[in-house]
């Protein structure tokens, strides 16, 4: 495997045990389907067990979003869950300026700064789920609890289903 990501590091320091994945990155399939379904097509995972990270921004600054790659974050269920009037996606040059990461490898670890996380409530459903590693073509597969527990993030149902 290349290099370690800020995502591995900061899994190590904190004990938390993971399984990377590393796959070919097919820029023609992410552009048809995306990152995040490329990836659990890649990895031969059912799209449900992949989540995808994306920043949004809510009165109070940004947060971060995970939701499996066969949905879409619903803004407006996720500004519920942050008691907040409003959220809007990030652009991809600030979600990259605010997380140290290039869109497409944004993992919830690692980031420059700890944010406020929402988890879709979705992920309890399984033992483990797929996230970003912190670049394009690398997946770690970490307990959907320990995910949760150590971004101390919040579930809220933040998903719609996509076409």
């Amino acid at each position: 495997m290349k290099a370690a990501t800020p995502a591995l590091v900061t899994l190590e320091q904190l004990g938390i045990h993971y399984v990377a994945h590393t796959f070919d990155h097919d820029a023609a399939t992410t552009d048809e389907i995306g990152y995040g379904r490329a990836a659990a097509h890649a990895l031969g995972v059912e799209e449900d067990r992949v989540y995808k990270t994306l920043l949004a921004q809510s009165e109070n600054g940004p947060v971060v979003a995970i939701v499996p790659v066969n949905t879409q974050l619903s803004l407006k269920a996720l500004a519920q869950v942050l008691h907040a009037k409003r959220c809007e996606m990030v652009v991809a040059r600030d979600a990259t300026r605010i997380t140290g990461y290039v869109v497409g490898g944004i993992s919830p670890f690692g980031q420059k700064r700890m944010l406020p996380t929402v988890i879709d409530e979705s992920a309890v459903l399984h033992t483990t789920i797929f996230v970003s590693g912190g670049r394009r073509g690398l997946d770690i597969e970490v307990g959907a609890v320990d995910l949760i527990d150590s971004l101390h993030a919040k579930l809220g149902a933040i998903a719609t289903v996509s076409d």
